[in-house]
């Protein structure tokens, strides 16, 4: 510690980036600072009181630093750095998934639809959405008023007559050309100003399209765009917010309690309340509000542009978000934080949608905690147990033979540590030996890797499977996890498993209302259903595979072009030899070989 302060002492008072690293060469934690050397020193001060920041200290070996011209350039190089190193102690806002938007496409008659993931160039985006259900609620609302498309390329391309979106008046039938290619287009303008919450605008456009077919004596036209009028009338009605007077806004607010912390954001656009999101940082070393909000900031706008941004005054410093948000080359952002009227009444009830996520979130940890107490009871097994991980086989009389593990760890099961393993090398409907070979496969790795060991492993099975990966463990040489084997009850009901312990006791009529007897039943049940989905993939794709590739010529980028050609293997079951001499690569001679195959 000593040399530590000595080094310490020769850091620079400048802007910039530290690193603090322990003994294995790994980075524990990374900071940005105004003042390298006073920021670095304040860690090792008499006044430290958190008990997760001492416990970092005490684990630094050294400590790296990089200088940086800025505050705001340390605070984008902070970030890039804790994305690569996702240091154990940092603060980090990690969401599951990827923002939900809505996209319209290029195509000759635009295709909306919800979107997720990477965006591409010729596509246009709406959003971010606060989640999969607002999407979905706002397609809904454009095919009621613009009657776009929603259906894959692949059925579109391949329609012969309208479908029931056409029939309930949810789509103009662009497929079979009852709307011309203009007339679509403008309604697609019309429903992407829509989304821009230039309502006014497309009310004044569809007023003027009424009229101009109602002098024609057009009027069954004329009454369509009546109508259209009438339903975002309705929309706007529901959904606007009147008092509010940005048209887009991110209204970010902040509470903490218990040591736990939320970040809450209210979603509005296009002069609609959207719905909000609320955020826990992963390893939160400091419930410094100001702090806190400015990494939240950094991080939830890496990659995208935010609109008008509402947020206290005193939780964040103007100067350097804005020189953050220059350094990124986005467009002026406006930072609201004299919270007047309206204003403030939004701001209240964004914190009040935190209190309220963060009640429900300790709520639930505290029952999590009860269940890992109660499941430590249960197997008696240590205090410092915690992670788990349980195995499960899932295959169709031996075809398709998949085995899954899932992971519980910190209180909550792991999502990103889930694996499923394709199982090969076994005669097909041998359990015993997926299980061997699954455990195999597990744990070379991660004894190689050096990789985190589980403090319990659950088995879907009785004493064979339990015994099977007893004998694993051992010649692996691992001795130091408790294996439990989870046996279904008579006619396999819920809730009457039996629990084979190895070299232990059978332990069964386990109450039904025990916690800890509840997280294995949750944990078992978790590695049965993603066992499920991985065999039904599995054999879905072999099936599909060996139905089209078996035909003599048929490779896989023909077996493509079929399927996205006739929209699916019905569609290539059912066409005739004209129809499949139309795909690429299909001449008549293959064409016949197909046709013949299938009848």
């Amino acid at each position: 510690m000593s040399d530590l302060k000595l080094i310490i002492k020769n850091f620079p008072s400048l802007p910039g980036v530290y690193r603090m690293i322990n003994i294995k060469k790994e980075v524990i934690y990374i900071g940005k600072a105004k003042d390298l050397k006073k920021r670095v020193s304040s860690y090792f001060g008499k006044t430290q009181t958190s008990p997760r920041t001492k416990l970092m200290v005490g684990n630094i070996n050294s400590i790296e630093f990089t200088m940086t011209n800025t505050e705001a350039e340390a605070l984008i190089l902070e970030n890039n750095l804790i994305k690569k190193f996702m240091p154990r102690y940092n603060v980090i806002f990690r969401d599951d998934k990827s923002y939900p938007y809505l996209s319209i496409s290029n195509d000759k008659f635009p295709r909306m639809r919800f979107h997720r993931g990477k965006q591409k160039k010729e596509s246009k985006y709406f959003g971010p959405f606060p989640n999969s259900g607002a999407v979905r609620e706002s397609i809904k609302l454009l095919q009621k008023v613009f009657m776009l498309r929603t259906c894959e390329n692949s059925v579109f391309n391949n329609r012969t007559r309208p479908c029931l979106e056409y029939q309930i008046k949810r789509c103009t039938g662009p497929c079979v050309n009852l709307i011309s290619e203009k007339d679509y287009k403008k309604d697609t303008e019309q429903a992407a100003l829509f989304l821009k919450g230039k309502d006014s605008a497309v009310v004044g456009d569809l007023t003027k399209r009424m009229n101009e077919h109602s002098e024609k004596f057009n009027y069954e036209r004329a009454a369509i765009f009546r109508d259209r009028i009438q339903s975002l009338r309705q929309i706007r009605l529901k959904q606007s917010v009147s008092d509010f007077s940005e048209k887009d806004a991110d209204i970010i607010s902040f509470v903490s309690s218990l040591g736990q912390v939320c970040v809450n954001v209210v979603m509005i656009r296009g002069g609609r309340h959207l719905g909000d999101k609320s955020f826990f940082p992963k390893n939160n070393i400091t419930t410094e509000e100001k702090n806190i909000i400015e990494i939240f900031i950094s991080q939830y706008y890496d990659q995208k542009p935010p609109p008008p941004v509402l947020v206290s005054e005193e939780t964040i410093n103007r100067d350097l978000i804005n020189d953050f948000f220059e350094l990124k080359n986005y467009p002026a952002v406006k930072i609201i934080t004299k919270l007047r009227a309206d204003k403030r009444m939004w701001m209240i009830m964004a914190k009040k949608n935190a209190s309220e996520a963060l009640k429900q979130k300790n709520s639930q940890h505290a029952s999590q905690l009860k269940r890992l107490e109660s499941f430590r009871d249960l197997l008696n097994v240590s205090d410092d147990t915690n992670r788990i991980e349980c195995f499960d086989i899932s295959h169709t009389m031996g075809e398709g033979t998949v085995a899954s593990c899932v992971v519980y760890d910190k209180n909550s099961l792991q999502n990103k540590e889930y694996r499923r393993y394709n199982i090969k090398d076994i005669t097909p409907g041998d359990d015993y030996g997926a299980m061997k070979e699954v455990l195999e496969r597990r744990y070379e790795k991660i004894i190689a890797t050096d990789g985190l060991k589980p403090d319990v492993i659950l088995i879907d099975g009785g004493k064979g499977q339990l015994g099977v990966a007893m004998r694993i463990m051992e010649n692996l040489g691992i001795v130091d996890i408790l294996l439990v084997g989870v046996s279904k009850g008579p006619a396999r009901k819920a809730g009457q498993e039996k629990l084979y312990i190895a070299g232990g006791p059978v332990l069964e009529n386990i109450d039904s209302g025990n916690l800890g007897f509840h997280l294995i039943q949750q944990i078992r049940d978790e590695a049965h259903r993603f066992a499920i989905v991985g065999h039904r993939a599995r054999r879905s794709k072999a099936r599909l595979t060996s139905s089209i590739e078996s035909v003599e010529g048929v490779g896989s980028n023909k077996r493509k072009s079929l399927l996205v050609y006739f929209g699916g293997l019905d569609g290539v079951k059912n066409a005739s030899v004209e129809e499949l001499i139309m795909v690429a690569g299909i001449n008549t001679n293959l064409a016949e070989k197909i046709h013949n195959f299938f009848h």
